[in-house]
């Protein structure tokens, strides 16, 4: 799939979604009145991609697309039918253009980006040099984004680790660190907190309320992965000539796209701090104009990286579309399905999932900063982490400023638990998958989603308990 063609199928499903709404009006979804059946079509796009890569690894390699689109369908037709084409429409077009087409240009514009940059150099996977990778990534993820930093990143790493037996543990790691807790400390490094700081809550207040948490996580996963690679790496050592040959000299090609990298990023900050009051509303969906200036902004600059990056860039760099369609179709049904999981967790203690919404509360009625990281962190591990953050947001009242003063602990709950735990599975942010497709693009046999959650549950649930006791409060 080229980019052009990407953009034509989403501009056809625009139009004839906004095509078939034309004649209804808005309307609202009451999660209180909905039945956890409706959540059906959630579960089952989460176990098609848990499952189907273990089943009919062929069938799902040549059709995840499909199988998205089917979920998809099984939950919007009988949506429409049952609550009318008003409410359907409404909600189609709000995840559309309030979450998904905001989510996947800027996912898609950081991957060509980072995509037309090649580290020239040939590096040798040594236990030292993985951990100093892993950690530049961690620094370089709230800057650039956890998806930017891991596309800049995980091809070098890949090729420094290509002749050993087996470097699946290195890319576990790297999702571990740069593709998520890395990017936890500005607005810049992950979707939540940008949505927060759509809210009103300040550039610089996560960085300065949850970086001991941060410190700590990066600190002992570096000192974890470089205790388990210096094992593996004097058992195993180095099994076959290395195939990427060596060079004379250490540079970047491509380098002009870092110009284009500090557009993104001014992009971004542009489209929270420009308040010009001017706004549409699409059937309920207010979109703002500072959010169409981003998003046209990062069409232009994906398309002008394209055109500049030199070919022999692309070709050094193996660039494919392959991990950012996989993305691209598979979050499409995921954002889809999850309308009504939403809605029902947003209708607070009167919805089918109030259970959820009362364990982080105490008995008198003050929040559990605690219980809100555990919630917020475990729901970001199967949900979209972006939307959770802002259910618990608003959970907590939704006021950015009374969060950022009196109920301090509970943002920064809410905000360490959106973060670090969407590295409990693949699906918890976008750039694991990506990660994972690139690597196994490139030989490395990477777990399974449940062989993936033995790792994340064997080290990171355990340093998350550790993070419960000692930072929050």
């Amino acid at each position: 799939m080229t980019l052009l063609h990407f953009l034509r199928r989403s501009a056809f499903v625009f139009a004839l979604a906004l095509l078939a709404a034309a004649p209804a009006e808005a309307a609202t979804l009451d999660g209180a009145a909905l039945s956890p059946l409706w959540g059906v079509p959630f579960a089952g796009i989460l176990l098609s991609i848990a499952l189907m890569p273990l089943l009919a690894p062929t069938f799902w390699h040549h059709h995840f697309g499909k199988v998205a689109a089917a979920w998809g369908l099984a939950f919007f037709i009988p949506f429409a039918v049952v609550f009318g084409p008003g409410v359907a429409a409404s909600g189609f077009v709000h995840a559309l253009l309030a979450e998904y087409v905001p989510f996947i240009l800027l996912l898609t514009a950081l991957f060509v980006v980072s995509g037309g940059v090649y580290i020239r150099g040939n590096l040798h996977g040594a236990p030292l040099l993985n951990t100093g990778i892993l950690a530049i990534g961690a620094v370089l993820a709230s800057f650039m984004g956890t998806t930017g930093a891991s596309m800049l990143l995980i091809r070098p790493l890949i090729r420094a680790n290509d002749n050993r037996k087996s470097c699946a543990h290195v890319v576990i790691f790297f999702i571990f660190i740069v593709s998520n807790i890395g990017g936890s400390l500005t607005p810049l490094g992950d979707p939540p907190l940008f949505l927060g700081f759509l809210k009103g809550v300040t550039f610089f207040w996560t960085v300065g309320h949850i970086w001991y948490d941060t410190l700590f996580l990066v600190g002992a996963l570096l000192v974890i992965f470089f205790l388990l690679d210096s094992w593996l790496y004097r058992k195993e050592g180095v099994t076959r000539a290395d195939p990427t040959p060596d060079t004379h000299s250490f540079g970047f090609d491509g380098a002009v796209n870092f110009w284009l990298l500090a557009v993104i990023v001014a992009l971004v900050l542009m489209s929270g701090i420009w308040s010009p009051g001017v706004e549409f509303d699409i059937l309920g969906t207010h979109v703002g104009l500072p959010g169409i200036v981003r998003d046209v902004g990062l069409v232009a600059v994906t398309l002008v990286s394209l055109a500049i990056t030199p070919a022999k860039v692309h070709a050094d760099n193996q660039f494919g579309w392959g991990p950012m369609q996989e993305v691209a179709k598979l979050f499409a049904g995921i954002f889809l399905t999850i309308i009504p999981v939403i809605a029902m967790l947003q209708a607070g203690t009167n919805g089918p999932f109030g259970a959820v919404v009362r364990a982080v509360t105490n008995a008198d009625g003050s929040p559990n900063p605690a219980m809100y990281f555990w919630a917020t962190g475990l729901l970001s591990s199967f949900l979209d982490n972006a939307p959770t953050y802002l259910v618990f947001f608003n959970t907590a009242g939704g006021d950015a400023q009374m969060l950022m003063t009196t109920l301090a602990p509970t943002l920064a709950a809410i905000s360490a638990g959106a973060v670090f735990m969407g590295a409990n599975t693949y699906i918890g942010n976008a750039p694991n998958l990506m990660v994972k497709a690139i690597a196994e693009d490139r030989g490395v046999r990477m777990p399974s989603f449940f062989g993936y959650m033995v790792w994340s549950c064997g080290i990171l649930v355990p340093l998350f308990l550790l993070v419960t006791f000692i930072f929050i409060h």
